[in-house]
């Protein structure tokens, strides 16, 4: 695949990040209205709720305690760091880079506009095993989290011209 289009499927996977993002945001604030639903709050399953939560800060609500402006900070941070993953997507050498950095950015978009919008980010999916919740997330957060997690793995992984060197090497010796 040459890199002009793996930068499109990057693209792409980050429209369509960005799009559920903004889509599942937007269903859960007017289309369930789950800030007037009792304890702001719906149970889909015995192991997943619909909770609204504003986090004012970073991933897990770091970063939450800086004033007033520290939301512009946060949505500057997050624009640079996607400008960066642009940069790294027009250089991408696989499609699992491609759509990882994509995930990525389309995540950070939506939170970005969440902050800029609402000086929060809404998050509402509650996983929980009984008693013992997980941190509430939306649905960019776990796009980011999954294209991170496919962007260590794959750096993990062999090169491809990695192992035609290696095999090459064995075919000489």
């Amino acid at each position: 695949m040459t890199r002009n289009r793996l930068t499109l499927v990057g693209l792409l996977a980050g429209l369509v990040v960005f799009a559920a993002d903004q889509g599942s945001k937007y269903w859960v604030l007017h289309g369930i209205a789950l800030p007037s639903k009792p304890a702001g709050q719906v149970v889909l399953l015995p192991v997943l709720n619909l909770t609204l939560v504003w986090n004012r800060g970073v991933t897990f609500g770091l970063l939450s305690g800086y004033g007033t402006w520290s939301y512009l900070v946060l949505a500057a941070v997050a624009l640079a760091v996607v400008v960066a993953l642009g940069v790294w997507l027009r250089r991408a050498e696989s499609p699992l880079v491609a759509v990882s950095l994509g995930a990525i950015a389309g995540g950070a978009i939506g939170n970005v506009i969440d902050r800029l919008r609402f000086g929060a980010v809404a998050d509402f999916i509650d996983a929980h095993l009984g008693a013992w919740h997980w941190y509430v997330f939306n649905v960019a957060d776990a796009a980011i989290v999954c294209g991170v997690a496919a962007l260590v793995l794959e750096s993990l992984l062999p090169r491809r011209h990695q192992r035609a060197d290696a095999a090459g090497r064995s075919d000489a010796g």
